[in-house]
């Protein structure tokens, strides 16, 4: 039985792991807003931010008719 516990979510972004949940506080970004600001290539070189967690954020961006910034 694990007793690792899921990151709770933080603003309104969807759950992407601890790793990369705790890579975007760091960096102050609480919201899909705030991700908006950024470009993939920011968000990947962001320790702790991987491949998924940047599909599952533009997904979630998408949702929203929000989208990453440009490179």
């Amino acid at each position: 039985m694990s007793t690792r516990q899921v990151p709770a979510p933080i603003g309104d972004l969807p759950p992407i792991g601890r790793p990369a949940t705790s890579a975007l506080l760091e960096a102050g970004i609480t919201t899909l807003a705030q991700v908006a600001t950024h470009s993939r290539r920011d968000l990947l070189a962001m320790h702790g931010v991987g491949p998924k967690a940047v599909d599952i954020l533009a997904a979630a961006l998408a949702e929203r008719g929000l989208a990453f910034a440009a490179s």
